[in-house]
């Protein structure tokens, strides 16, 4: 089984214009509004992959409601514990001359220390037989700064193995659990680090905790370091589209492989199919079948010289 976590759920809201050009009016060529945020766009993917995810988190509101429904239809299987606050909308609207996609983030509803406690207890209970956990995404306003390393504790605790997925002050926090994996992009690496070599950055990444760090580069690809080994996979062309669900599908990829116990090339070759798949799609959570499958014989994956010890 694989949990994926979204504490900051969202209602995604996605407007298609011609092209986005700043101070003008802009007609909306298609609109989609579905239940998001990135461990629910994480499971989608997952359902695609033919896992049966359990999907969890914080919702609260009119909006919250929204997600719970849109969850139900869409077949996922989610068990959110309630929260008072109103749960966040997102924006992102997507170009469609050159692909190019500009979001707007809600910060989410204040959650109260009571909430939280019972979100904790909950998910001891959730993650009881789980394989893989997936914690994505940002924090909602009230959490505690360690409130993914309570969570990376508890799921280590089940015997589970963790995929953390998120940035700045909660990546960092983070660490201390030690993370099975975390992916993040070349932007996050220098933030957390304050390194503004990708290498360095993964290095200091694993010194504080992280065992596997798997760096996105966007189009050119992924760089894995493991205890052991070093990978780069890269995909054989380059694709125009949205790539805001990309690295979601990228995430799904690592979780899948890990609940297979795959070998860390074919679990790249598969995140990097996934992630370029996601890219044609208008909506996160998404993916093309048709380039996945053509992706996934064709990515390159080379090992690189072993990682220095930490």
């Amino acid at each position: 089984m694989i949990v994926t976590v979204t504490l900051n759920a969202a209602l995604d809201v996605t407007w298609e214009v011609a092209g986005l050009r700043p101070r003008a009016s802009h007609r909306v060529l298609a609109a989609h509004e579905r239940a998001g945020g990135k461990g629910i766009n994480v499971a989608r993917v997952l359902t695609f992959l033919g896992h049966a995810p359990v999907v969890t988190g914080l919702a609260g509101g009119p909006t919250g409601r929204m997600i719970h429904d849109d969850l139900r239809e869409a077949g996922l299987h989610s068990c959110f514990v309630s929260v008072a606050g109103e749960s966040r909308r997102t924006v992102t609207v997507v170009s469609r001359n050159d692909g190019d996609a500009t979001v707007f983030n809600g910060l989410g509803p204040v959650v109260t220390a009571g909430e939280w406690a019972a979100f904790v207890r909950h998910f001891a209970s959730v993650v009881r037989g789980a394989r893989v956990v997936v914690l994505s995404g940002s924090t909602p306003p009230g959490l505690p700064p360690d409130a993914y390393a309570v969570l990376i504790r508890a799921a280590a605790e089940a015997g589970a193995l963790t995929v953390l997925d998120t940035s700045g002050p909660a990546l960092t926090a983070a660490l201390e659990a030690g993370p099975d994996v975390i992916k993040p992009n070349a932007a996050e690496l220098t933030e957390v680090t304050g390194c503004g070599d990708p290498a360095a950055a993964v290095a200091e990444l694993r010194r504080r905790g992280a065992r596997t760090v798997v760096a996105s580069a966007g189009p050119d690809g992924l760089r894995a370091v493991t205890p052991n080994r070093v990978w780069q996979a890269a995909p054989p062309l380059l694709l125009s589209g949205n790539p805001t669900g990309a690295g979601d599908a990228c995430v799904a990829a690592i979780a899948s492989g890990l609940a297979a116990r795959a070998a860390w090339p074919d679990i790249l070759r598969e995140a990097v199919a996934l992630s370029a798949a996601a890219v044609p799609c208008a909506v996160a959570g998404e993916v093309d079948a048709s380039v996945y499958s053509q992706f996934r014989q064709e990515v390159r994956v080379d090992e690189l010289s072993p990682p220095s010890s930490r």
